[in-house]
């Protein structure tokens, strides 16, 4: 969520003007962090939000870097009139090329926060910068689409992305043949799941990795919806999904492995402006993971699954001190064990174990 706050602090920023209920400038969110953990640089360099995650990205050199963008980037001055609406201007798109973004998904609940033209323009300013995004865009059959990232030798990494209304992603901002919006799904029932289970069917290839993204459920809160679980399993049971990728929730929350594919439940927010809001204790959104899931090519299993600890500190992630670490492998790890699996600490991240 590089919008709103963080885009103050960037070497361009947007007006500030919010239409917020309760808060009327986007400074207002950088002077909030300011007084929880103190001064905040101002007109930063690209790679300033990224902190010490870029090395890890450098340590782990994943074959796809792969973000849910929630927020629109775009000079758009028309924001939906929703309550909260994030955009970062399109000057600052280097803020995801500093950290070499393969894909952004844009299926979530403020891609649209400026209206049509702000999508189109974050769709055009992503294309610009050379990153690939799916789950939304011109026309229904664009947003449909997936993205297809070559891996080398033969294989692939075809990833879908959808929103789902339970996030907050209203109807009308669903694409169709005639209007730009996002890859839409209004519920988990079974003709949902056989549409895109045909739709994996008929763009995959054998030997193909498919990842399904999707934005579901609540901000808050710890509890996997059944409906959640069985739409996980079906995609992986009947459409042959090598990994769910589910975010939404600003916190993290439970890992499941099925049938040796992973579902990540909730990965949390990653970076976001909210430093300095109150926020309900038992769920730390300061602490995020940077997750690195190893799938092997042949079959699509999962081979392992690494996960870098991360603090959110006057808008930068940094290294986590001890005790926080601990705090979020323990958290974690009494999650997953209601789904069979446990997270451990090694040395400076966290490894999923399961059975």
């Amino acid at each position: 969520m590089t919008g709103r706050g963080l885009d103050q602090i960037l070497a361009r920023p947007s007006p500030a003007d919010l239409a917020e209920p309760d808060v009327t400038s986007a400074l207002e969110y950088v002077g909030l962090a300011e007084r929880a953990h103190g001064p905040i640089p101002r007109r930063v360099g690209d790679s300033y939000v990224w902190g010490d995650a870029l090395d890890e990205l450098d340590r782990h050199k994943p074959a796809a870097r792969i973000i849910n963008l929630e927020t629109s980037v775009t000079t758009s001055a028309d924001p939906e009139p929703k309550g909260i609406n994030y955009r970062m201007h399109p000057a600052n798109i280097g803020v995801l090329s500093a950290a070499r973004i393969t894909c952004a998904v844009l299926a979530n609940n403020h891609v649209l926060d400026w209206g049509p033209a702000g999508l189109l323009e974050t769709i055009d300013t992503l294309e610009t910068a050379g990153i690939r995004s799916v789950g939304a865009g011109r026309t229904s059959d664009d947003a449909e689409a997936p993205t297809i990232i070559e891996l080398g030798d033969d294989a692939r990494l075809v990833l879908y992305a959808f929103g789902a209304a339970d996030s907050g992603v209203p109807e009308t901002w669903a694409a169709s043949r005639a209007a730009p919006g996002v890859n839409w799904i209004g519920d988990f029932g079974t003709r949902t799941t056989a549409r895109i289970c045909d739709a994996i069917a008929r763009s995959t290839r054998e030997n193909d990795i498919v990842v399904v993204s999707i934005h579901w459920g609540a901000n808050w809160g710890y509890a996997v919806p059944d409906e959640h679980r069985r739409f996980a399993h079906a995609l992986i049971d009947v459409g042959g999904v090598h990994l769910v990728y589910g975010h939404s929730s600003h916190h993290v929350k439970p890992i499941e492995v099925h049938q040796g594919r992973a579902v990540l439940y909730g990965c949390g927010d990653f970076l976001n402006d909210y430093e300095g809001i109150p926020s309900p204790r038992q769920y730390r959104d300061d602490l995020t993971l940077m997750y690195f899931p190893t799938l092997d090519v042949k079959s699509g299993d999962l081979v392992e699954l690494a996960m870098v600890p991360l603090l959110v500190r006057q808008f930068r992630l940094s290294r986590p001190g001890a005790a926080d670490a601990e705090w979020l492998c323990d958290t974690l790890d009494r999650e997953c064990r209601r789904f069979g699996a446990r997270v451990e600490a090694r040395d400076d991240y966290l490894v999923l174990e399961w059975r």
